[in-house]
């Protein structure tokens, strides 16, 4: 039998490593054939398409463990200070897009960098100067904070007598006066407000971000964010959409979102969200639970308090988003029911909570194909580190953002101590103590590149830069980094046979534009994507785009 896509000219990363095939065959969805060019020679028909590889890598799809490609699509149409890296130029760019958009009532979007402003908080003061007359809104790239103008401050009714909810903060200025930053849950004040976008804006923006994604050679993901928050709009309904009508090309797990400021109540509900949303490639067999908050504004949960500007201790230890104690009840109930739970789980507290509630799970329940995985991990505690394995608790890491940078130096490690600070994104000793890596972005957070984040994950170093390289030993090797992009996510998003190029598995690979296993580790990030299968199916080409 002829294959209907033919690969040749390796190298071809497989199980067994990037040289031990040189030629993949196609029939169908799946990879029929793997071996030398001469060995599959035969299989190349007259309507066989046959790609040469010319020395170009193929490998597997890149899959993201962690990303919210709708909210980044709907960002993308609005004002986005993705990359704007000063005050002013923030300012500038609302500035120009207000201007050109007379006709919004509100000004919405978001992405700026926290160390853009003084201690990471921008004022009321700014948006005020270049939009007086109408509501600002805009979510910083890690969405744990806003910032917003006197107008949207006056429309949520917050001014000095409001008290800060239970699970956010309201910065203030020094007369105790909102000063234009809102954190964690104090965001829902002002952002329940804004207009929602409507269906087929979220089914564009979520076509829009496929295609991004697509082009960065990613070929399946888990969304995780299903569900309302802080004025976020549910995904849920532009996935089922696309599913149905057949736009939605890519594999996509949802992870269904834990309401923190409801209990167990709310499972039989998840469960019916389970069995009304799965259809297609989109299934949604995960509850995501946020633990804590992050690290740069004080809310990622602490085994022991942050530091002050001076270096001593404070009274803060972080934020508990869900009831620690009552946490183990609510994973044993899930993973009873066969659902994967899905950890935002930053600081060395919570990650503690998270594996506490795994075993809990585990020891009421016994083995499970459940898969739970915990995101983030930027603060692990020692003693912590064998629990992954040992618990069958994939570590999902954000690699991109293991490396000095602003945020990083001025703006968490002054605040974490030396000690913990070494404690950071240990991807090196997870792998080395037995746990299985997974990866994500967090897209809009950060970028959703793929080979970005395998650079600074064999580097410690972001692409181009020249700071000195961060914690040295938690390096990884460039093909640990891949697999955890590649079958790491695939495990954890339960498409088992994807992940790997091998016979019988679905043909969701990427081919680069060069085999990055033969160049300068240094030089990892130059590389780009040529091209990427889905089922067998391109779904994106360099040249074509």
């Amino acid at each position: 039998m002829h294959a209907d896509l033919l690969f040749t000219g390796g190298p071809v990363l497989t199980p067994e490593g990037p040289t031990a095939a040189s030629a993949v065959a196609i029939t169908g969805e799946r990879v029929t054939a793997v071996g030398s060019a001469e060995e599959l020679r035969e299989l190349a028909g007259p309507r066989t398409e046959v790609v040469d590889l010319a020395g170009r890598l193929l490998l597997p799809g890149f899959q993201d463990a962690h990303v919210h490609p709708v909210p980044a699509g709907l960002e993308l149409s609005q004002c986005d200070l993705t990359g704007v890296r000063t005050a002013a130029e923030s300012v500038a760019a609302v500035r120009a897009y207000s201007e050109a958009r007379p006709e919004r009532e509100w000004i919405l979007g978001g992405g700026w960098s926290m160390e853009a402003f003084e201690g990471g908080t921008p004022t009321r003061e700014l948006l005020d100067s270049v939009v007086p007359d109408r509501p600002v809104y805009l979510p910083n790239r890690d969405h744990h904070g806003a910032w917003v103008n006197s107008r949207a401050l006056e429309l949520a009714g917050i001014d000095r007598d409001t008290p800060d909810p239970a699970d956010g903060r309201i910065e203030r200025d020094a007369s105790g006066a909102p000063s234009g930053t809102l954190q964690e849950g104090a965001m829902r004040l002002v952002g329940r407000l804004a207009p929602p976008a409507t269906p087929a804006d979220r089914l564009a923006a979520l076509l829009h971000a496929q295609r991004y994604l697509h082009a960065l050679g990613i070929t399946a993901w888990q969304d995780a964010l299903v569900g309302d928050f802080l004025g976020m709009d549910d995904p849920a309904q532009a996935y089922l959409a696309a599913a149905r009508d057949g736009s939605l090309t890519a594999r996509v797990v949802g992870a269904l979102w834990w309401d923190r400021e409801r209990g167990a109540e709310q499972i039989p509900e998840l469960v019916e969200r389970r069995a009304a949303l799965s259809h297609g490639r989109f299934r949604a067999g995960t509850v995501k639970l946020m633990l804590d908050g992050v690290a740069e504004n004080g809310t990622a949960a602490l085994l022991d308090p942050y530091l002050d500007k001076c270096g001593c201790a404070t009274a803060n230890r972080g934020k508990s988003f869900i009831d620690p104690a009552r946490l183990p009840e609510y994973v044993t109930e899930l993973d009873a029911l066969g659902f994967q739970c899905h950890f935002h789980a930053l600081g060395d507290r919570a990650v503690r909570d998270a594996l506490d509630a795994v075993e809990a799970a585990r020891t009421a329940n016994g083995p499970s194909d459940t898969r739970p995985h915990l995101a983030h991990l930027q603060v692990v505690h020692p003693a912590d580190i064998p629990r992954f394995g040992r618990l069958g608790a994939t570590a999902n890491i954000q690699a991109l953002w293991a490396a000095h940078e602003p945020q990083m130096d001025e703006l968490t490690i002054p605040f974490l101590g030396s000690e913990r600070a070494g404690w950071q994104y240990p991807f090196g000793a997870l792998l080395r103590s037995g746990a299985r890596l997974a990866a994500g972005s967090d897209w809009p957070v950060s970028s959703p590149d793929p080979i970005q984040g395998i650079h600074v994950a064999v580097n410690r170093v972001e692409p181009g830069g020249d700071a000195p390289v961060f914690l040295p030993r938690e390096r990884l090797g460039l093909r640990d980094a891949i697999t955890a992009y590649t079958a790491g996510s695939a495990y954890v998003n339960h498409l088992d046979d994807t992940g790997r190029v091998t016979v019988g598995a679905l043909a969701d690979l990427v081919v680069l534009d060069r085999d990055p296993f033969a160049g300068d580790p240094w030089r990892i990030a130059d590389t780009r994507v040529a091209h990427t299968y889905v089922g067998g199916a391109r779904v994106y080409s360099a040249q074509e785009a």
